[in-house]
């Protein structure tokens, strides 16, 4: 198994142990990375990040994944808690061959996709011979 596998796991194992209202932890969020001609798409786990949570920047090289996960209940106070708010963070060095300017993310229940698409300059073509 992979170091960053066994990272992921054990952040996860002390998120689900933590059962203090006050306290946030910080997660590194699992992430699936596809292929194809024109780029990439990053699909991150983020359970219980609504849109508003979300946060996706890229800076000096770097694309940040960030999202904040809470679970409050109005106008009253918990009396038991198995879950506790939690904060996703992931930080990525991007290819120069990534079209910045277009990178898109949408969230749908808890699953964050971020389209990273290949600048035209790096895409394959065909070249005519004459």
């Amino acid at each position: 198994m992979s170091q960053l596998t066994q990272t992921n796991q054990s952040s996860v194992a002390r998120a689900s142990r933590d059962v203090s209202a006050d306290r946030v932890n910080t997660i590194q969020p699992r992430v699936n990375i596809h292929q194809d001609t024109d780029g990439y798409t990053l699909e991150v786990d983020m359970p219980g990040v609504a849109k508003t949570g979300v946060d996706v920047t890229f800076e000096d090289g770097k694309l940040t994944l960030s999202g904040r996960r809470e679970k409050r209940v109005e106008n009253a106070s918990a009396i038991y808690r198995e879950s506790s708010d939690a904060s996703y963070r992931r930080v990525f060095d991007l290819d120069p061959s990534i079209d910045t300017s277009r990178i898109e993310a949408s969230i749908d229940q808890g699953l964050l996709t971020v389209r990273l698409p290949k600048a035209e300059a790096s895409k394959p073509r065909k070249i005519e011979v004459r």
